[in-house]
Order: C-alpha cells, then structure tokens, then sequence
C-alpha cells in the first residue's frame, strides 16, 4: 500500500459508456475509503451522466478520445494532458475492459506528468505504466465479474472496501417528476409494475420486435402487475409499436424520464427485464429484482449482486467484433443457460416475484 498522506488526488480513467463507469464504482470506493483522496474520474461525455449519482467522485472530466469509439483530434488530446497536467494528481488509475488495451491513457497519463500510474496491460508497458498488472484475461480467466476486475486492480495497490455493490443516490427531487410520468402514462395509481426495457444502440444486443410483443403478451397474462416499457427517446417509437402490439395491461414510458427520475422508478418498481445491460445495472444497484436477456458477447458484464435470472441468445456471426480477444471469448467461453423465450422469461419472473414476496413477509414478521 502506497502511503495514504502521499495520495491526496486520485484521477480515475473510465472512458466508456454509464453501465461502464457505474461496474468501476465499488473500486472507486475503494481508492477513496483506503486514502481519502479527492476523486476525479475522466470519462466520456455519455459516460459522464451517471457521475453524479456516485457519492465517491469529486469531479468530473469529459472527454470523447478517439481509442474508444469517439471522434477526436490531436489538438484536443493536447490540450487534456495540459488539463490534467494542471490537475496536479497524485495517482492515476486506468480502468479497462479485458478486451480494451489501456497504453493510450496510459500515455495520456505520462504526458500529464502523473507520477503513479495503475493499470491492467498484456504488453509490457515499460516507463507508460508505474504499477503494471499483467492482464491475465480472458486468455487464462474468462469468469471474473468486471466489478471483481477493477476491485483486484486497486487492491494491487493496497486499496479495499468492504462494501462491494453498486450504489446511487438520486434525492427526492426526481420523485414527483417519476410520479407525474407514471401517471400520465395510464398504469393504476398503487401498483407495482414490472418494467420492460427492449431499447439497446447495440445490434448484437437487439432481439426482434416480435420476439418483445411475444414476451409481453405472455407477461400480461401471467404476472398481475402491470407492464410498463422503458427506454430512451431513440426507443420511443418502437415502444409505442410494443405497447400497441401487446394490448392492455401494458404502459409506455419510452422517452419521457431524465435519468434520476428513471433510476427513482427502478427502485420503485417490482422487477425489471432488460436488453441492455445500463438499466440492468441501475436495478443492481438500487436492489430491484432483474431478469436479463443477454447477448453471448461479454460474460463479464452480468447483473452484480442483486436477485436475477440470465437468459441468453446468440449473436449473429456477422454482427460479431472482429477484436480477436472477443473472437477467443466466444470460441471457449461456456454458456450455461436457458435461452430467451417467452416461457423462460415467464417463468424467471414468477421465481423472482414470488421470492420477493417472501422474503418482503419475512421481514414484515421480523419486525
């Protein structure tokens, strides 16, 4: 462990997406439990959104750099080492995907003169990184949690918090807001509903809009809560189509949420079935029960200690990364599952409702 009165400003590098950014949170209280450090975290712009819900940062940096599916010129990369460089940090730390080569922040790091620098890397990084961790993923280890990933690297440096889940806070001021959306939309005053977020900019990730209809009809007619659809603005038409297709029961809601209020309706609701791995990670981290409809893509980026079901369907050959390190993944991960279905989803859900309920009434009788 590095000297705690010798860290006095850590910059956390997440250049990724919210979902991203909320997994690297536990370890981000780590570094912040361990040295009490100000904590920056560098992000993108999209990526940046959720920073504010996470209590341990202190500030934020946006930044869209051309290694990670952003547009950017070299001006602009000049002049972020200047800005960190003036950030005075005492420690950097590089938080990575398995697939993701960490040297391009790390040279953003050594150009802004931080004199610690923490990251994963398969090549020898040499004068780039101070504190290199060989990255043994996923050619030795394929089934550690992203959480587990970020958590091991700033343990490597003597940093540890007991408390490994994901968290947000979001006040109150989103509920009224929430509860004026919820209302508008038509579901019952009073009712717990159960979400469905078919919306995802990923095409590996997409299911066909059939395959939606099918599985809300099926969830209308088996769970007595009402459905309510979810998504951003770019999901609001297909989810009117969704909601039109499945008939009563089912609400919409697509478009009409900032994200504080959406993350106040996940805590409020009964259960919630995504395509897309943020919203999942939002229900993680305010503990609503999640049912997942999961690509064969990254095993790493599963629902996080919360009460789930995981189903799975493959992604099409031509819709594959070509990134050989996901190529491996893909060639000799094992899927254990059931696949996504109607039946299968039905099913998950009445496990995870009825396993609510008990433990809601165990807790009641505790009292």
């Amino acid at each position: 462990m590095m000297a705690p009165e010798l860290i006095r400003k850590i910059l956390c590098i997440r250049l990724d997406n919210m979902g991203d950014v909320l997994m690297s949170a536990p370890a981000i209280r780590a570094l912040k439990e361990t040295y009490g450090a100000a904590i920056t975290l560098l992000t993108s712009r999209q990526g940046g959104a959720i920073a504010s819900f996470i209590p341990e940062i202190d500030e934020v940096l946006l930044s869209d750099v051309p290694w990670v599916q952003h547009s950017g010129d070299e001006d602009a990369l000049t002049g972020l080492a200047q800005q960190l460089r003036a950030g005075c940090f005492d420690l950097a730390v590089i938080f990575t995907v398995s697939s993701q080569n960490p040297l391009p922040s790390a040279m953003l790091a050594y150009m802004a003169g931080i004199p610690v620098r923490l990251a994963y890397c398969r090549e020898n990084p040499y004068r780039l990184l101070t504190h290199w961790v060989p990255d043994p993923e996923p050619l030795r280890i394929m089934d550690k949690h992203q959480v587990e990933r970020d958590l091991d690297l700033v343990a490597s440096i003597g940093a540890y918090t007991r408390n490994k889940r994901l968290l947000l806070q979001t006040g109150r001021q989103y509920a009224p807001g929430c509860m004026k959306e919820i209302a508008e939309s038509g579901v019952p005053a009073g009712e717990g509903c159960c979400l469905l977020h078919a919306g995802t900019r990923d095409p590996k990730r997409r299911l066909p809009v059939t395959k939606w209809v099918a599985i809300g009809r099926a969830l209308v007619q088996h769970i007595n809560k009402p459905l309510l659809l979810t998504g951003n603005e770019e999901d609001a038409e297909e989810a009117a189509f969704i909601q039109q297709q499945i008939g009563p029961r089912c609400f919409n809601i697509a478009g009409r949420l900032t994200l504080g209020a959406f993350i106040t309706l996940v805590s409020n609701s009964s259960l919630l079935i995504s395509i897309n791995s943020l919203p999942l990670h939002i229900a993680a981290a305010v503990q609503t029960p999640v049912i997942a409809l999961y690509a064969k893509t990254n095993p790493q980026h599963l629902p996080w200690m919360v009460a789930a079901a995981v189903l799975f369907f493959d992604v099409p050959d031509n819709l594959r990364s070509s990134n050989e390190l996901l190529q491996f993944m893909h060639r000799h991960y094992q899927w254990n599952g059931a696949p996504v279905s109607a039946e299968n989803v039905v099913a998950a859900a009445q496990r995870l409702l009825d396993a609510e309920k008990s433990r809601s009434a165990s807790a009641t009788t505790a009292e």
